[in-house]
């Protein structure tokens, strides 16, 4: 894919370096020459306008000079033929009439002259100016025509050059689409991915029945923090699976859900008859559900994969990820603590050499200034070595722990390395036992949250359970143990898990806020649709 958007690129390049940047300038030396022949028509034309208008000019001055001559002619002869007017009048219009009759005829002769020029003009214009304005404009169209059509040939050439690569790209494509194998990819993921735990053992039936102290048995989920064995195995991802597929507010809701008697509804409806809402009356636990709010109650809690990638702490020994994982990144940070130490080895030869140098040429350097260097280096070098030490030591020790692998699977496993990125963080390394499962209390906390958390990042988008009715709430309940959800008098919420018989009811106030509440301190009203499922 690379290549053949490479070849592409190829393309854009050759475009632009053999067409575009000729074009452009043909385009502007086009401009210049259009705007010229434009020019020379609009002067042209303005050129026989004005010819045009000495025309009618002359034309009207000769028309009102002879109107002028007929009328001084008129008077004349009225003048003559009246016996009442003197000599001298009739001799002065005589002389009036003349005057009018030159004028017109010099009027006459301009505008003879005048209209031969305009017809002159008229015809240069027509037959001459503007064909040749015209003939020059087409030349220049047709120059661009051709000159566009040798551009596509240039650009079909340039097409023409990549094809036989883009081919190849192709058929490279297809050849790599035809290779992929499904199966390979997915061994590889779970080489990468794989936690290294191991599956917990089989719950030993313990015997109520019997008026002796029971025996506790090691895989029971109700062992005390002084009791932890080392087959305690809960705590693991492995154990996490049971639940892979339900998000984090329906597993906590799931675990820590009320397994006790409601509280009875107050005497009074009032709130102030009940000022602190009915607390829940401490009953023995089961130890499954002892341990299981144990696990969601109990500090520190273990911060969550988001609050991660925002730059939540991994402790140094990595003791947070599971062994698989652990070891991937401790032996990836031995390589990288071995690479700086020889790194530094390199330095240390180098200065060395220097020193030695300017032992034997004292004129190029002065060898004592160069023992700053040389010991703190050294001292670079044996902070590394120490620390290697130290990764070398937890390293031996996971892979003590781990179950017996082939080489080829640590290689294969070895590749994707760099590849995991950190998950949890705070847990001490000392919680595991040599199976790698967490021993402590604590630390099977610290998994349940990771449970909670991990598979609500990769599952985020599940549909929430389906409201099956509406409740109103008859009194005001005080939620103050794992599971249960506050809730007002007169306040309204969704139904989605009716009564089961143990007096409690699975209510919701929005899509993050749900829980249990007292069955009598809600007045429930299910869907028809609901009860009929």
């Amino acid at each position: 894919m690379n290549d053949y958007a490479g070849q592409h690129e190829v393309i854009s390049e050759n475009m632009a370096s053999q067409i575009i940047v000729d074009l452009a300038r043909y385009v502007q030396e086009l401009k210049q020459e259009r705007k010229s022949n434009f020019h020379d028509g609009r002067k042209a034309q303005q050129h026989i306008e004005t010819c045009w208008k000495q025309l009618e000019s002359s034309k009207r001055r000769f028309e009102r000079d002879c109107k002028e001559a007929d009328r001084a002619q008129q008077y004349f002869e009225k003048m003559d033929a009246d016996i009442n007017v003197t000599k001298a009048d009739v001799e002065k219009a005589r002389q009036q009439a003349q005057i009018r009759h030159q004028m017109a005829e010099d009027s006459k002769a301009d505008y003879s002259s005048i209209l031969q020029k305009f017809n002159h003009e008229q015809h240069e214009y027509y037959h001459t100016h503007i064909p040749n304005i015209f003939q020059k404009i087409q030349e220049m169209e047709e120059r661009r025509i051709v000159r566009m059509g040798e551009s596509m040939k240039t650009y079909a050439e340039v097409d023409r050059q990549v094809i036989p690569i883009i081919g190849k790209c192709l058929d490279g494509i297809v050849k790599a689409a035809e290779s992929i194998d499904q199966k390979n990819d997915s061994q590889l993921v779970i080489e990468a991915y794989k936690s290294g735990f191991e599956p917990p053992g089989d719950i030993e039936f313990e015997d109520y029945t019997q008026p002796m102290k029971r025996t506790v048995s090691d895989n029971s989920l109700s062992n005390s923090r002084g009791e932890g064995k080392p087959d305690l195995k809960f705590g693991g991802k492995s154990k996490g699976k049971l639940w892979p597929f339900i998000k984090k507010n329906k597993l906590m809701s799931l675990l820590t859900s009320p397994h006790q008697p409601p509280p009875p509804p107050p005497a009074s409806a009032s709130p102030s008859a009940v000022p602190n809402g009915p607390q829940s009356p401490k009953q023995q636990k089961e130890p499954l559900s002892h341990r299981f709010n144990e696990f969601m109650t109990s500090k520190p809690k273990i911060h969550c994969f988001r609050s991660l990638k925002r730059g939540g702490a991994t402790p140094e020994d990595f003791s947070n990820l599971p062994p698989e994982q652990r070891r991937k990144k401790l032996q990836q940070k031995v390589d990288e603590l071995n690479k700086e130490i020889q790194k530094e080895m390199d330095q240390r030869d180098a200065i060395t050499k220097m020193k030695d140098v300017y032992l034997k040429n004292p004129q190029m350097g002065d060898p004592a200034s160069l023992d700053h260097k040389l010991a703190e280096v050294s001292q670079n070098i044996e902070k590394l070595r120490v620390e290697t030490q130290k990764f070398e030591a937890w390293l031996a020790e996971v892979e003590g722990r781990l179950p017996a692998r082939s080489e080829q699977a640590r290689r294969q496993s070895g590749l994707y390395d760099s590849q995991n990125p950190p998950t949890v963080n705070n847990c001490a390394q000392d919680r595991e036992s040599p199976d790698g499962s967490y021993t402590e209390e604590q630390s099977q906390e610290s998994e349940m949250k990771v449970l909670a958390t991990d598979f609500d990042d990769e599952f985020d988008d599940e549909e929430p359970l389906p409201a099956i009715g509406t409740c109103k709430a008859l009194y005001t309940f005080e939620g103050q143990n794992e599971g249960t959800i506050s809730v007002v008098e007169g306040e309204t919420l969704y139904v989605i898990e009716e009564d089961k018989g143990d007096g409690w009811t699975r209510i919701r106030r929005n899509e993050d806020e749900e829980g249990y509440v007292p069955t009598s301190y809600v007045e429930v009203c299910l869907d028809k649709n609901a009860k009929d499922s």
